[in-house]
């Protein structure tokens, strides 16, 4: 494949993330993609060799490329997420290798969250297994609209090509069932570069692309202006000057969708309506703003609006309410139970909350629901519906990544609990899971 200089600030973004079972080949494949595509600095090589060197290795371990702790050096797996950054002639990249480890599936969650595509490896001697399965729920869960099935170490079967079609063919089907929208297979061998971004001589039965040309070709939209306008409030700005001492702007990064001076907007979850009277950006005034831009508001009215208020167009309000049904993954390791008091953080916005019910867990073997679990444990995946202190304007996550998701917080030490995507609708009943007075024994009103 050959390469040519261009300006990359005129190409695209992808971002995209890997996720595998244990010694699948991610860091391999992610190290391989990063050096087959010239996009390793020499000091960054020199470095890989040396430590390959330390370890007993002839040749660069690529896989250190991405394997950036010391622990994971000394071990030889993927702990957290690495992210790099580099760019090809077509297309600029922001890649998340995400660890392998079942326990450190909920790293998945943060690597996915922001991606539009996911590259799922499958080493080709074990096919499909529980971990290829979970990691094919959470992009399905995250609403990440493009899949790569990676058959890697093909030369471990000797390239052989009803091996491939096997695993792709119960893979799409899998992945198809939870609602992924695009599957793409490809056979590859990370180790000695086998369609990754060259084609493989080794693989002359396969006809598609390879991973680089896939990820410099595959539909990317970042047009979020098609959306309903949310403008989380992150900051309110009263400066004290004689040039302007009436002024009152509200500064944030508009979510979705379009602003425009003149247009009527709810404040949420008060309910109180204004107009649009400026827009400013970057120091100047602007008639127009579109996502993901960071402005000031200013309306026309003196309303109370403070931070975690949103700010959205008066006739595309998202519905406002106390009780949500969400799928989560729990990312802690400590479990999540009916009645747990927990903080919820929705945009720029934190209230109190408690779990209400845990209708059901995913069993990831056939896609079905187990009822009525109790309780999620660490990379469990489930239906929770929550109640909380103060009424929320949450979109469905399906409309809308940002708006759509949440997280659950430990109120005692802020550990990060739960991530959680809304339903397509808030729950029609009540949390009845636990009778609460108005203002409960530690003062959680609710």
């Amino acid at each position: 494949m050959t390469t040519a200089v261009s300006d990359t600030s005129t190409t695209t973004l992808l971002r995209f993330a890997t996720a595998g079972s244990v010694d699948d080949g991610k860091s391999t494949l992610v190290g391989r993609l990063l050096h087959d595509s010239k996009s390793v600095l020499s000091d960054q090589l020199e470095a890989v060799s040396l430590a390959s060197r330390n370890r007993g290795q002839d040749a660069p371990d690529l896989a250190l490329l991405t394997d950036g702790l010391r622990a994971e050096r000394e071990q030889g797996i993927t702990i957290d997420v690495a992210y790099r950054y580099f760019a090809t002639a077509r297309r600029r990249f922001i890649l998340a290798d995400t660890p392998g480890h079942v326990q450190y599936t909920r790293n998945m969650v943060t690597g996915a969250s922001t991606a539009e595509l996911a590259i799922i490896l499958v080493d080709a001697r074990h096919g499909v297994v529980e971990q290829t399965r979970r990691h094919a729920a959470v992009a399905a869960l995250l609403r990440v609209p493009h899949v790569v099935l990676a058959v890697n170490k093909m030369d471990l079967v000797d390239f052989a090509e009803p091996r491939f079609a096997s695993i792709a063919e119960e893979f799409t089907s899998y992945a198809l069932g939870l609602g992924v929208a695009e599957v793409t297979a490809i056979p590859i061998s990370a180790l000695g570069g086998d369609n990754v971004v060259e084609p493989s001589a080794r693989m002359d039965w396969y006809g598609g692309p390879t991973v680089l040309e896939h990820l410099e070709t595959v539909p990317v939209s970042h047009d979020l202006t098609g959306c309903p306008a949310r403008f989380p409030v992150q900051y309110v700005i009263r400066p004290q000057s004689a040039e302007q001492p009436d002024y009152r702007g509200y500064a944030g990064q508009i979510a979705s969708g379009i602003l425009r001076v003149g247009e009527q907007v709810t404040v949420l979850p008060s309910g109180l309506t204004s107009t649009i009277e400026g827009i400013d950006a970057l120091g100047r005034e602007v008639d127009v703003a579109w996502a993901p831009q960071s402005v000031t508001l200013r309306l026309a009215d003196d309303l109370d609006v403070s931070r975690g208020d949103l700010i959205a167009p008066s006739a595309a309000a998202p519905r406002t309410g106390r009780d949500i049904e969400a799928t989560v993954c729990h990312v802690a390791d400590r479990p999540l139970t009916v009645g747990a008091r927990v903080l919820l953080k929705h945009a720029t916005r934190t209230v109190k909350a408690i779990v209400g019910d845990i209708p059901s867990r995913l069993t990831l073997d056939d896609l079905s629901q187990h009822p009525a679990p109790g309780s999620l444990a660490a990379n469990d995946i489930g239906r929770v519906v929550i109640r909380t202190a103060e009424p929320l304007p949450v979109d469905a996550y399906a409309d809308s990544r940002r708006t759509g998701s949440f997280l659950l917080i430990d109120p005692a030490d802020g550990t990060t609990l739960t991530a959680g995507m809304a339903g397509d609708a808030f729950a029609a009943h009540s949390a009845p899971a636990r009778e609460t007075s108005a203002t409960d024994d530690e003062g959680w009103d609710f």
